[in-house]
């Protein structure tokens, strides 16, 4: 089942059915308004929605319309809970090795993970809006997943019962920020902005093969003005599955439905993959000739993200946005 939440000038936006191929959706009224009525009631909501998603496609809804990305908002457009971890080790190790910094230990065996903003992201097409371009604007191009309630004290393979729903992200960052941040000793805070989000919200079955041990074994793309600069396999090198990061970030608390965890920027050890975010690639010039040559983003860039299935479609749909600077 595909999911998306419509614009209607609220906060929360009104919940939709989306077809496979994304070009029909209908509205879920009657069902479940938004979707954390759908998250916060999934086994008695979700049958419901499925039997018209089969409606939906094979052509019958009676009240369906053309699906346009653009009136899309994120799938859950604020959230009780974001966090997101770095579960692809290749890129901690790349960043690290460019600033001359080993690998703890502990890195292998105990994710990193973050606490974000959670209260204000951005829809696939809405422009991401900075004040300046001195604090080094980045995409970074990941995956998430919607939990539904999760006890404390999970284990990795209970906690990937608890995945209801997968998506697409840009988790924007802020690099000439991060260092300043990260040497106050207590993390990510005005380095981390507004979260994006693709169209689409997915059920795991929808990826078919492509869902396998908590991973999702499809390549990743970026499209920085146009010019794709990664096409990156999400599968192969998460070192920290998507049941580990639930486990993780469960150890000491419960987490309620609607909660999302990011997989951190995907990442190849093989270079000829491209990248997923301009620090690797700065990151490999480098290691490579002693210096960054590659600029970050300037206003009126655009960055494009998108996952295709095994079908050759598009999965989640696309994240298509601009850099804007701030009016006034």
């Amino acid at each position: 089942m595909k999911l998306a939440t419509l614009k209607d000038g609220s906060r929360d936006g009104q919940l939709a059915v989306v077809s496979r191929d994304l070009s029909r959706v209908h509205f879920a009224t009657g069902i479940a308004g938004t979707m954390q009525r759908l998250l916060d009631d999934w086994n008695f909501l979700s049958p419901q929605l499925e039997d018209l998603y089969a409606t939906l496609n094979d052509g019958k809804a009676r009240h369906a319309f053309d699906f346009d990305p653009r009136r899309c908002m994120a799938p859950l457009p604020r959230a009780f809970q974001w966090v997101d971890g770095s579960a692809y080790l290749n890129h901690v190790e790349l960043v690290r090795k460019a600033r001359g910094a080993e690998m703890p230990a502990s890195f292998f065996d105990d994710p990193l993970m973050y606490q974000g903003g959670s209260d204000d992201f951005l829809g696939p097409c809405d422009d991401a809006v900075f004040a300046s371009t001195d604090w080094g604007i980045d995409f970074e191009a990941e995956l998430a997943v919607v939990t539904g309630d999760v006890p404390m004290g999970t284990t990795p393979t209970a906690a990937l019962e608890g995945v209801r729903l997968l998506m697409l992200v840009n988790d924007w960052s802020l690099r000439q920020l991060i260092p300043a941040e990260l040497a106050k000793g207590f993390g990510f805070l005005q380095s981390k902005p507004a979260t994006a989000f693709g169209p689409v919200a997915a059920t795991p079955d929808e990826l078919g093969d492509g869902w396998q041990g908590g991973r999702v074994h499809l390549a990743l793309e970026s499209r920085w003005n146009g010019r794709r600069v990664g096409l990156t396999d999400a599968g192969p090198e998460m070192s920290f599955h998507f049941g580990q990061l639930v486990a993780h970030l469960a150890k000491t608390r419960r987490l309620r439905a609607g909660s999302i965890v990011g997989s951190g920027t995907v990442s190849n050890r093989d270079w000829s993959h491209g990248w997923s975010c301009i620090a690797e690639q700065r990151a490999i010039e480098t290691i490579e000739g002693g210096a960054p040559k590659t600029a970050f983003m300037q206003f009126g860039d655009t960055i494009r993200i998108e996952m295709l299935g095994r079908d050759g479609q598009s999965v989640f749909g696309a994240i298509a946005q601009r850099v804007a600077p701030l009016a006034g």
